[in-house]
């Protein structure tokens, strides 16, 4: 029987490199737990499923530059219309949940910046009540007086889990930059580390076998990889026409294959996926 597979968002996060002169960008990549059920030992970028509360009665009061309708508009082949909002909050609460960054702003429009220890320590309480569902995203939003700026999320890639993996997602990529003032800091339960890295870097370490990734991350690195800067990286994604991109899984010479739309075969390094028994 086939798996249905879950609605999530992921968000990659852009910063200028670092030091004086320094030309290109780099990506957050964030680490899996290699006890998890799902690529286990694996960088990925932060996200996870969506949850009923990210699309549930009220959100919409959170969220700048964009309702129901709009989202709807914007992505347009979701099963359950009534769902595409959360997409947006989903990205921004997992990113808070994983990596410890809220893409929020203030109700006047600017930004959110954790200047002072005081602030730190909050949403570092925040973030925990949060992940042990002691509270709510909406508490934290309305408490803090945050609001969510739709532009500052640039959907950019779609991706479905092939058939017949067991765990199946329907991912929405956006990218976003770094917000000013704030950190990284992984969750040390799903996430074990974290890494800021040249797109092409990224790449390079994978072909050479020191990092396990999944076809997602190596595509749309891939794609980043051509920008010099967050700005054209951001204004890029803004244009870009999203379709959902749907692989398959074959079985070839005695190992599992990953074959994009367009007949490319990519050989995955295990133990990315726990296989089914029959073979296709």
């Amino acid at each position: 029987m086939s798996v249905v597979p879950a609605d999530a968002a992921t968000v990659m996060l852009l910063r200028p490199c670092p030091g004086e002169g320094a030309e290109g960008i780099e990506v957050l990549l964030v680490l899996r737990n290699r006890k998890s059920s799902f690529v286990p030992g694996y960088y990925v970028y932060p996200g996870g499923v969506i949850d009923a509360e990210d699309y549930g009665p009220g959100m919409e009061r959170f969220v700048r530059g964009l309702d129901r309708h709009k989202a709807a508009l914007l992505i347009g082949d979701m099963p359950q219309a009534e769902k595409v909002l959360g997409v947006w909050v989903a990205a921004v609460r997992e990113t808070f949940e994983e990596a410890g960054l809220l893409l929020a702003r203030r109700q006047d429009g600017s930004p959110l910046v954790m200047a002072t220890q005081e602030e730190r320590n909050r949403f570092g309480r925040c973030r925990q009540s949060l992940v042990k569902k002691e509270t709510t995203f909406s508490s934290i939003l309305e408490t803090e007086k945050l609001v969510l700026f739709s532009e500052d999320l640039c959907y950019f890639s779609h991706w479905i889990t092939p058939e017949p993996l067991p765990r199946r997602y329907d991912v929405r990529f956006f990218m976003a930059a770094l917000p000013v003032g704030q950190s990284v800091s992984h969750d040390g339960v799903e996430l074990t580390s974290h890494v800021w890295i040249r797109p092409s870097e990224a790449l390079e370490q994978y072909e050479a076998g020191k990092i396990g990734m999944v076809l997602p991350q190596i595509m749309t690195l891939g794609e980043l990889s051509r920008f010099r800067t967050v700005e054209e990286a951001l204004q890029c994604a803004k244009k870009k026409r999203v379709e959902a991109t749907r692989t398959k899984m074959m079985y070839r010479d005695g190992r599992y294959v990953e074959v994009m739309p367009d007949g490319e075969v990519f050989q995955h390094r295990p133990p990315v996926y726990s296989w089914p028994d029959e073979k296709d």
